[in-house]
């Protein structure tokens, strides 16, 4: 089966923190050896925001590491997430949480990993088992 990677599970690769790093390559290992994995353009963005990096240094990472880059969610996707956006910021006015906010690109990537029926590769399962129950989450 096909592993969706969160954002937050390539910077842990990417992280001088040795432990984070090992933890990162051993999931994404036993992650590619069940099957493809793959980022929605969401995660591609999010992978630019640090100083240093570049299309061409995300490119070449991900050629390397065997995984896809899906651009197009499609319609499906783009409802579910906002549903799922709706569903948390409902949730957040009830509770009145002190948590930080969440960015719409989390339930974009949520909803691109349930559309397409992979698997979520994660740091953060919280958030994505409240907001897209029926996703298959992998969590670090």
């Amino acid at each position: 089966m096909t592993t969706a990677i969160d954002t937050n599970v390539i910077v842990a690769l990417w992280n001088k923190d040795e432990t984070q790093n090992l933890m990162a390559k051993k999931a994404l290992g036993e992650s590619q050896m069940g099957g493809g994995l793959v980022i929605c353009g969401a995660v591609y963005a999010e992978l630019m925001a640090a100083p240093g990096r570049s299309e061409t240094f995300v490119d070449r990472f991900c050629e390397e590491a065997g995984i896809a880059v899906e651009w197009e969610i499609g319609e499906k996707a783009w409802r579910v997430a906002g549903t799922a956006f709706q569903g948390y910021a409902a949730r957040r006015r009830k509770q009145k949480s002190a948590e930080a906010r969440r960015l719409l690109a989390d339930f974009v990537i949520g909803a691109h990993a349930l559309v397409n029926g992979y698997k979520l590769l994660t740091l953060d399962a919280g958030i994505y088992q409240a907001s897209f129950p029926r996703l298959g989450i992998l969590e670090l």
